[in-house]
C-alpha cells in the first residue's frame, strides 16, 4: 500500500467518526476494513491504529484550527473538508516522516478527489495559515 493509498483510508476511516458515537464507531471500522480483502491484516491494523492517534488529537486540532480559521471554525465547515484539514494538520503537527510541504499538497489532493469547488483552495488556505503558526511558536 503506498503512503497515498494510506492517507486515503485513513481520511475515510477519520470520516466516519462525524456520523458514529464511540462503540458505534468501532464496529463501523471494522466493516470499512473487512471491505478491503486486499489489504494484509497487519496493515489494517496499522490504519486503524493510525484512525485512533487522529481521533485522540481532534480536541487539540481543532483549537488550533479555529484560532486561524477567520470566520471558519470547525462547527461550520464542511465535514469532508475538515477531515481533510485534520489528518493533514496531524500529519504537520505530530507525524514526523511526512514533510509539511507533502502534508499539505496530498491534503488538496485529497480535497480535489473528495471536496467540492473551493474545497482545494479553502484547506491550502487554512493549513497554509496553520504551518505559519507553528513557525510562529503559536
Amino acid at each position: 500500500m503506498t503512503r497515498r493509498e494510506l492517507r486515503e483510508h485513513t481520511f475515510r476511516l477519520l470520516f466516519l467518526k462525524e456520523f458514529y458515537n464511540d462503540e458505534e464507531l468501532q464496529e463501523q471500522v471494522q466493516l470499512y476494513l473487512e471491505e478491503f480483502e486486499d489489504i494484509p491484516d497487519d496493515r489494517k491494523g496499522e490504519l486503524r491504529a493510525r484512525a485512533e492517534r487522529i481521533y485522540r488529537y481532534v480536541p487539540q486540532m481543532d483549537e488550533r484550527i479555529n484560532q486561524v480559521a477567520k470566520g471558519w471554525k470547525t462547527h461550520r465547515m464542511g465535514k469532508v473538508d475538515l477531515t481533510i484539514i485534520r489528518l493533514a494538520l496531524y500529519e504537520l503537527a505530530y507525524d514526523e516522516d511526512i514533510p509539511e510541504k507533502v502534508a499539505i499538497n496530498e491534503a488538496v489532493e485529497l480535497a480535489k478527489k473528495f471536496g467540492g469547488d473551493d474545497s482545494p483552495s479553502f484547506i491550502n488556505g487554512i493549513l497554509g495559515r496553520l504551518a505559519k503558526a507553528a513557525g510562529e511558536g503559536a
